[in-house]
């Protein structure tokens, strides 16, 4: 099923362009509306949405055309101003509303937004849904009628709700007092939630890149720049430190020593305390093409599976949901906790590992057998996305890598489902391979269909 406008990841581009033009947004807005309008209402209840954005500075314009569509179908638009991906997700599921809108482009640039859409259970609409609502924002060019004046206030109480679930989430006996916690906030969605969550549960947080301006959200801070979060813990001899996207659905930590732990190591951490603790349902941990060898060796070592699906959190929920685990993620830090929620969590992520350290002892230990390969992953740009098996220089460098390595190394080749993108990643034991074949592949591509 291919679709013109969701991605992986909702709608993204530039505000202003085509998909995040006016027209198109209001369009998106009065689908929406309409379509829960018709799902699962009785006549007399008016179905509510609620619209949570990033900080970039674009977000509010975006929210209120989106406002204006869902007005437009009759439906009532509650903002929750500022918040992250997974707290409206949240609250939709917690509190009844009928759906959710998220405006963020997630770990992109400011310059970039997107427009992410959630069912009434918390979770992203199935592709069917999706392809349906594409099908009625592309069957025209023109803004929706307005049915009387609308307006779209933020609900800046919205959110405590959440944070009382995020609390409730630590596990039991652990004690947060006098721990010291670096929290690098991307200048993004959590700047204020993360540390006030922090500090609720007793920590001492030092936040960093905690004072958003609309422009400077990701800009080399937050989960793809955390070099600044790993010193910063290591100075101030913190317990952990922590470093989320723009809006925080996912999270990078750092041990004491400085040690960068991404999602692999938190799938291990948290799989081993879960098995421990007789929580992990199936002994099995849905990871995606892109987790490391090392993690899956560890695993076996504690008795442990690693299922793979394509890289993408619905692939991975989509698993969990099929197998019944309730452990998964993504090495980029977007992990599945789902006995607490719907969708990954980055500050979720960090209540749980902030509880497992505070039980278990220095995260430097837990995950001392962790073991990575050495992997690089090359991002080539594109000017078109046909399948790579079509590309003869592709498919034959991708034939010879892989024989070239056997067991000892993996290669992955995929498209980027939110940029003009192909990945490359190679995962060998010795580094040498991993250069050489990341180049070979990546020129191939290059070749082929660079831009």
């Amino acid at each position: 099923m291919t679709k013109q406008l969701f991605g992986t990841d909702g709608i993204r581009g530039v505000p202003g362009e085509v998909p995040l033009d006016d027209a198109t947004l209001d369009r998106v807005g009065l689908a929406l509306g309409e379509y829960v309008s018709s799902n699962g209402r009785s006549a007399d209840a008016r179905a509510r949405v609620l619209i949570g954005r990033d900080t970039r500075e674009s977000g509010p314009h975006i929210a209120d055309r989106i406002a204006r569509g869902l007005a437009a179908a009759g439906v009532e638009a509650v903002s929750a101003g500022v918040l992250t991906t997974p707290g409206v997700a949240w609250l939709v599921h917690h509190e009844g509303f009928a759906a959710g809108v998220v405006i963020s482009a997630s770990h992109n640039p400011y310059h970039d937004n997107g427009v992410k859409l959630i069912s009434s259970t918390g979770m992203k609409f199935p592709d069917a849904v999706e392809a349906e609502l594409e099908r009625f924002i592309l069957a025209s060019s023109e803004s929706p009628e307005s049915r009387g004046e609308m307006q779209l206030h933020d609900n800046e109480k919205i959110d405590d709700d959440y944070l009382d679930g995020l609390r409730a989430a630590a596990l039991p006996g652990a004690n947060f007092a006098r721990m010291k916690i670096v929290m690098d906030c991307a200048n993004g969605a959590a700047s204020k939630l993360g540390p006030r969550l922090f500090r609720a549960l007793g920590a001492e947080v030092i936040a960093i890149n905690d004072s958003p301006n609309g422009r400077n959200i990701n800009a080399d801070c937050g989960s793809l720049h955390p070099d600044a979060m790993q010193k910063r813990a290591v100075k101030a001899g913190a317990a952990l430190g922590v470093a989320f996207d723009g809006d925080a659905d996912r999270a990078i930590f750092a041990s004491g020593s400085g040690r960068l732990v991404d999602g692999d190591g938190v799938l291990l951490v948290a799989g081993r305390y879960m098995k421990s603790a007789g929580t992990l349902k199936g002994d099995v941990i849905v990871g995606t093409t892109m987790a490391n060898l090392g993690l899956e060796r560890a695993l076996e070592r504690s008795g442990l599976k690693l299922t793979r699906t394509d890289v993408g959190d619905r692939y991975v929920l989509e698993a969990m949901l099929h197998m019944g685990t309730n452990l998964g993620g993504e090495q980029s830090g977007h992990i599945l906790f789902l006995d607490d929620a719907t969708t990954g969590d980055g500050m979720l992520t960090a209540v749980k590992l902030a509880s497992i350290v505070a039980l278990s002892g220095p995260l430097d230990e837990l995950i001392a057998d962790l073991k990575i390969f050495p992997q690089k992953i090359v991002n080539v740009r594109v000017r078109s996305k046909p399948p790579l098996e079509s590309l003869p220089a592709v498919a034959r460098g991708l034939a010879e890598a892989e024989k070239a390595l056997g067991k000892s190394g993996r290669v992955v080749l995929r498209y980027s489902g939110t940029e003009p993108l192909a990945r490359v990643m190679v995962e060998a034991e010795h580094a040498d391979d991993v250069t050489r074949w990341t180049e070979v592949l990546a020129e191939a591509l290059r070749e082929a269909i660079g831009a």
